[in-house]
């Protein structure tokens, strides 16, 4: 009885996670999209590399709005740093995905995520390039 009721709560376990929204962020932003303008009289533009993806996070509201959340429960194991965010308060203006790119995060790319979103996990890796991250995605 106890060995088929432990199969049950981690079969149970596994579709609740099954379930799960799976996103993910662009891992780099192409050197050919970054485009300049409004650049000093005489000088000439040229990006050489794509700009890789650095972080990722959930928002409050459109990444215009800087609403990074802060309250996170962080888990470091092996290589591996993971980030789970409670998401179950009001959003007013709605819960979003923030996708940041460059060491320092310059450039970010965001998507707004199912209102019904309650947690988020992010599992971030080490990337091959330099200031990349890879990072997985898991919300539901």
């Amino acid at each position: 009885m106890k060995r088929s009721l432990c199969c049950m709560c981690a079969l149970m376990s596994s579709f609740i996670w099954s379930a799960a929204q799976a996103l993910e962020c662009p891992a780099f932003i192409a050197e050919t999209s970054v485009k300049l303008v409004d650049t000093p009289a005489g000088w000439t533009a040229f990006s050489s590399s794509p700009l890789y993806l650095h972080g990722a996070a959930p928002m409050s509201g459109p990444p215009e709005k800087l609403g990074v959340l802060a309250d996170y429960h962080e888990t470091k194991r092996n290589q591996e740093i993971s980030y789970t965010y409670q998401l179950d308060g009001h959003f007013t203006e709605g819960k979003w995905l923030a996708c940041t790119y460059g060491e320092g995060d310059q450039v970010t790319l965001s998507k707004r995520l199912d209102n019904t979103v309650r947690v988020c996990i992010f599992r971030y890796r080490k990337g091959k390039h330099a200031g990349q991250n890879d990072v997985a995605i898991s919300c539901k």
